[in-house]
Parts: structure tokens; sequence; C-alpha cells
């Protein structure tokens, strides 16, 4: 079903007040304004219901920015080599951009997803990894759902900083890497990172894994990251670089549908981690409960540890039902780290931290 524009201004309101806020001024800005002009907002109601959020409306924008990188909104796109920060002059600027290309807007929203592959996040997700791999004792296959172009699938091979409330630093990962991934900690104190984690297999499934040889996939990677934002761009472009020696078996199929035929790409004698970063947010309802499911069912065939990293509600409803821990911290808290081990057909979960939404921060619990 397609969205509504009721729905899309709902969607950008909840982008501009609960994930732009504080975080990107040029986003919040534009979408404040975009949520209220029902033209604009008619733009995202292309998309179909599951798929219509302000990530994939400021994404298609950008991508239609890069296409023309001489115009005068581009220099607030600092993404692209802008200057500007948000001012009066850029929503009307937007505005017309976006009407003027309404056709090509449409297009792109109601053929595309948003497919952050934000590389940062692995910074919040090791510490859940490196457990299961301890747990595991030995090599690991991970197998990502929701993998995009399979970036998070590059863990072993970058290197982690983080930084503590007291000024501390702790470095894992290898003492070689082209890329650093930095994340302020607090709470509890970190267990002890490894310098290394055994990854034998390297599987991603998605509905449309992206093949980073491919530069127009590549352009689009790039435009679903925030415009005010470049350092994101720029490990993005690094791991990307990063993966041309690395790369690790896609699948395309449904994340629920085609667990298990992903699931087998991974050797059987391998302990398998599953992964999802902000992956059950893009599912209807029904849909998290049948992935839950079959996250189980495998779990009934082999070894297997899921590091989830999924906003609070559904980490709350799916995980740990009837817990309310954290609905305090809305704004503040983006995502919940959990690891989940089935034992005798029972799954033992383990709140880990508290999680920025680009992996910028980890608060452990």
């Amino acid at each position: 079903m397609m969205a509504s524009l009721e729905l899309a201004k709902a969607r950008l309101t909840n982008f501009a007040v609960n994930e732009a806020a504080g975080i990107s001024p040029l986003y919040e800005l534009l979408a404040t304004h975009a949520k209220d002009d029902d033209e604009v907002a008619a733009l995202l109601a292309a998309a179909p219901e599951n798929f219509a959020h302000g990530t994939l409306f400021f994404a298609a924008a950008q991508r239609l920015v890069q296409a023309e990188p001489w115009i005068e909104l581009a220099n607030y796109y600092l993404t692209m080599g802008g200057s500007y920060g948000p001012d009066e002059r850029v929503w009307p600027l937007f505005r017309q951009f976006v009407l003027e290309r309404a056709d090509k807007m449409r297009e792109l929203i109601s053929t595309r997803t948003t497919q952050t592959n934000e590389v940062r996040r692995v910074a919040t997700m090791f510490p859940a990894i490196a457990m299961a791999a301890k747990e595991a004792k030995g090599a690991i296959g991970l197998l990502e759902v929701g993998t995009s172009a399979g970036l998070l699938l590059g863990v072993d091979r970058y290197g982690y900083r983080y930084s503590t409330e007291a000024g501390e630093q702790i470095n894992a990962g290898p003492a070689k890497t082209p890329l650093v991934l930095t994340c302020a900690v607090s709470g509890q104190p970190l267990p002890k990172l490894p310098k290394k984690v055994a990854v034998a297999a390297k599987v991603g499934l998605d509905r449309r894994p992206i093949d980073l040889r491919d530069e127009e996939e590549l352009a689009w990677l790039e435009a679903c990251v925030w415009a005010d934002q470049p350092e994101r761009s720029r490990r993005l472009r690094v791991a990307a670089e990063m993966q041309e020696k690395d790369r690790p078996t896609l699948v395309t199929g449904d994340a629920v549908d085609g667990l298990a035929e992903a699931a087998a790409q991974v050797p059987a004698e391998l302990p398998l981690v599953v992964l999802t970063s902000h992956v059950l947010p893009y599912m209807a309802d029904e849909r998290r409960q049948e992935f839950v499911a079959a996250v189980a069912s495998l779990a009934a065939t082999r070894p297997l540890w899921w590091v989830s990293q999924e906003h609070y509600l559904a980490a709350m409803t799916y995980l740990v039902p009837g817990r309310t821990d954290f609905e305090d911290s809305f704004r503040e808290i983006r995502g919940v780290l959990a690891l989940v081990r089935w034992e005798a057909g029972k799954p033992g979960t383990r709140l880990l931290g508290r999680t920025g939404a680009h992996g910028q921060t980890l608060a452990w619990l």
C-alpha cells in the first residue's frame, strides 16, 4: 500500500523532531518546513508505507543534487564540498529544486529504499560481536540481514577507538588498518576487547544488495548519507575501497523468506552470528514477528548468536516483551544493543547498551 499524504507528513514530522534534531541542522530545518508543505510532502507519498521515511525523501533529493553539482543549492551540501550552513535561503532553494524535479523525485522514492550503510555503527556492535565470538570459541560466520552493500561485514578489518568519560582511550581491532572508527562510551566499563575477531565467512542478505563496483549504486549509497555530515561520507568511501580486497557474499532476498538460503552460504561447521542494524523499523509488525521466529528456527539447526542494534521500541517489543527501560530516553537514545542466544529452543536476551543513531555513542549497561 502506498503512503498517504497524512502519513508522509507524519513521517517528516517524526524525522524533524526525533531523528534530525540536534544531529543534522540542515535536515532538521528542511524537514520542519517540508512537513507543513503539502506539495513537497506529497512527493514522499510515492513510496510504499513501510519505506516512506524522511531518510528516503532526503536521499532522493541529494541524489538529484549530485547530478547537478553546479547549482546554488549544492553549496549547502557539505558531503559534496559545499560550505554553507543552513540559513533563510536554503528552504526556498530546496523547495523549488524538488518541485521542479517532482517526477524524478517520485521515481526515486517509488523505486528506491533507504540503504544507509553507516560503517560507524560497527563500533557500537563490535563489543557484542566479540562476546559472541568468545563464546563460540573459534572462527565465526557472519550473516547480516538488511546488509545494503555489506560494509558492516568488514568488522574484523576495521580499527576501533573508544573514548570514555574519564578521558581514557580504549583501542581494539587490528593495529594497521586504513579505517579507525571512533565512539564515545559511557556507563559501565566495556568488557576487554580483542585485537582480532576470526571471521571465516561473510554473507549479507538484502532485498536489493548494492554492488559497490557500480558507480550508480555507490552514488545512491552516498546520497543516503546526511548532507551536512561529510565525515560519514569519507568513512563510506574508505570502507568501500577496503571491500575490494575482502568481498562478502551478497544474497538477494527477503529478510524472512530468504534467511535460511542466506544462512546456508555460511559453512555449517561455523558458529553463526546474525547481525541486524536498524532493520526492524522497515518491516510491518507481523513481519517483524515472523523474522524473530525465523531466526529462532535457524538457531535450532546450528549454534547461533543474534547481535541486534535496533530502535528501542522494536527491542522492547520483540526481544524483551514487557520491559519499558528506555521509554524515557527517546530523543537521546536511538537504539538498543542486544545479544540473543537460544538454548534448548528458548531465547536468552542480554541488553548490552544504548547506541547513537550513527554509531557515535555507546552507553554500556
